[in-house]
């Protein structure tokens, strides 16, 4: 066999020669770095021994309770006693010497590259089929890419000569390495190998061909006696992974998409769909069937859209997961939304009002009665500002009660009901019966019809507030959809408090952002017209690995917030005009969604492209 030769730096000499992961020479790094000073240095050196040594015992104590046979390689060194001492850093004492840091200086003291790995490029074959699971384990060492008969691993211990050699030798390619933290390809190799591991064992038990034309055609087969069932080890292990995986990417929806010959899985992250793993299509059904089993569904029904919703633990705080089964050409689409309550339930403040914004949005919300209503596309994010509403309005003197459909987060302070047309629970039928159980706060989650929004109407007429969504663009046209709907226009002006307006824009990374200059002639030509002559200091996201070359981390709220004063209601009539709505809330203060998405992209917190996204209704 032709054996293929690792690429280590000619600068070092041959691995074990020089302990540089010793308490010595890493010190030694960050001081030249100046990441530490001489005094942290003598700190870390006269407690190393002590929190070794407690380290490793709590190491020990985890790896036997774990149970694992197959345990990873994972000695403490000086970096984890680093890590655990919480070092402020001494060329900013805001940041603490993180274990990231660390090794992306000691890559740079070997000349070596540093690559934080972002698990959502990595090709699930490659990873999990170049080297065996027990080597990787082993050594630390991952496969993240081919390029030009080069192999790239990411390891923490770039100097083992002979490992690498081995590697070269089973691929068959040259090896270079590039640096990344430990506890990164501990993670990846569990995640990555993990999942593979449990779909290959699937697929092994029916590994027969397969001929699976979905909903196009019928293909009649018997069904095999070594079919995966949905309680299955490996299907249990390879759904726990996906969603912890989901988990930790951040994802809002997990979608799993049945194709021809395959399944794919995709992860929509701040509002954009990525692609992570491809499932073989004879366990697709399987998969489908485990999470519609914890989901409650009907695991029979294949031809009928269904949804159900599951509970979750994640990192000590129950999350939601609302799952969606729909029919589709190769068979059933799942997708799973991730309804995290840190997102859901947050303080007002930090939704993304301005100051005065918040202010309005407040007094109309601490109205005895009347309607507040919430307006936006579907995913603008009406469901949080709802949440987060009914949590600040939450005390233990008042009693909300929320008509839903369905329930996207169960908590315990709202009495909440989810819709249910087949036995006649509507958001229409159901109000009447709220009516009795004495509430002070309705949350209807939408006014679909005219019937829903009557009742809605007689409910605040009666002394109730009621807060609900509607779909329309902006605050003033929410006014004549309710119109629309049939509504009389003296209801309305009787009833409606407050109208709020939102969008999601997509906040610039703030790890990777720059200023850029750009003409304001360029910017009124694409319809942003910023008020201003000239050259204009405008950010951006350069693209990091922390915000996977996007620009973007993270998102935020643009809000248009309406109060329905005098002036506001005296134009409520039958032939309303919202253009004259919207006019006189200008005169009296209301910022337009495109006024506020500009205050925050010269704040420097969003991007001209995302305005000009979620406002090119205003143009």
């Amino acid at each position: 066999m032709h054996r293929q030769e690792s690429e280590l730096p000619a600068a070092y000499p041959a691995y074990g020669e020089v302990d540089r992961f010793s308490p010595q020479n890493v010190c030694k790094v960050l001081l030249k770095y100046g990441l530490i000073s001489e005094a942290q240095k003598k700190e870390i050196m006269a407690k190393k021994d002590r929190l070794l040594n407690k380290l490793e015992q709590l190491r020990a104590m985890k790896q036997s309770s774990s149970g694992s046979k197959s345990r990873i390689r994972n000695p403490v060194t000086i970096i984890d006693v680093i890590h655990s001492l919480q070092v402020e850093r001494a060329d900013d004492a805001s940041k603490v010497l993180d274990e990231e840091t660390i090794y992306q200086s000691l890559a740079k003291s070997w000349k070596l590259p540093y690559r934080k790995i972002d698990p959502l490029k990595l090709d699930l074959n490659l990873v999990t089929t170049t080297i065996p699971h027990t080597f990787a384990r082993k050594h630390l060492v991952l496969p993240i890419e081919i390029s030009d008969g080069w192999l790239t691993v990411a390891t923490p211990d770039p100097f083992n000569a002979e490992i690498l050699n081995d590697i070269a030798q089973v691929s068959q390619l040259k090896v270079k390495t590039v640096v990344s933290p430990k506890t990164d390809i501990i993670k990846l190799i569990n995640e990555f190998f993990g999942f593979k591991r449990s779909i290959a064992a699937a697929e092994t038990q029916f590994a027969k061909p397969v001929v699976d034309l979905g909903n196009l055609e019928q293909y009649v087969r018997l069904r095999s006696a070594e079919e995966v069932p949905s309680n299955d080890q490996h299907i249990v292990n390879a759904v726990d992974h996906l969603f912890s995986y989901a988990f930790d990417q951040r994802a809002s929806d997990v979608h799993i998409e049945p194709k021809r010959d395959k399944s794919i899985v995709r992860l929509r992250i701040d509002g954009t769909l990525h692609t992570v793993y491809q499932i073989p299509k004879n366990v697709h059904s399987a998969v489908v069937s485990r999470i519609k089993n914890l989901g409650r569904l009907d695991m029979a029904e294949k031809r009928r859209p269904q949804d159900g919703r599951i509970k979750m633990e994640k990192g000590g705080v129950e999350a939601e997961i609302r799952v969606s089964a729909v029919p589709v050409a190769f068979g059933e689409k799942l997708v799973m939304r991730i309804m995290d309550p840190d997102i859901l339930f947050q303080a007002l403040e930090n939704l993304g009002f301005t100051s005065m914004d918040l202010i309005r949005f407040q007094q109309f919300i601490n109205m005895p009665h009347g309607i507040v209503l919430v307006c936006g596309p579907t995913g603008s994010g009406k469901s949080t500002t709802l949440y987060s509403t009914l949590r600040y309005l939450s005390t233990p003197d008042i009693n909300i009660t929320t008509v839903e459909d369905p329930i996207e987060m169960i908590h315990e302070d709202f009495n909440q009901i989810g819709v249910q047309p087949l036995i006649g629970i509507t958001f229409a039928s159901i109000l009447r019966n709220i009516l009795r159980q004495d509430p002070d706060i309705i949350m209807i989650g939408e006014m679909r019809d005219v019937e829903t929004a009557e009742n809605a109407i007689q409910a605040a007429l009666t002394g109730h507030l009621v807060l609900s969504t509607l779909h329309t663009n902006d605050a003033p046209s929410s006014i004549t959809r309710l119109l629309d709907l049939g509504i009389p226009s003296f209801l309305i002006q009787a009833t409606l408090a407050g109208i709020l307006a939102q969008r999601l824009v997509r906040k610039i990374c703030p790890y990777c952002k720059e200023s850029f200059e750009m003409d304001s002639a360029e910017l009124t030509s694409m319809g942003l017209d910023l008020g201003k002559e000239g050259k204009i200091e405008l950010f951006r996201g350069k693209g990091c690995l922390k915000c996977r070359g996007t620009g973007h981390l993270g998102r935020t709220s643009v809000y248009e917030v309406l109060p329905v004063t005098e002036a506001i209601r005296k134009l409520i009539k039958p032939e309303c005009d919202a253009e004259a709505i919207r006019d006189m809330a200008r005169k009296e203060g209301m910022v337009t969604l495109r006024e506020n998405a500009v205050r925050k992209l010269l704040e420097g917190r969003t991007t001209y492209q995302e305005v000009l996204r979620v406002t090119w209704e205003q143009l």
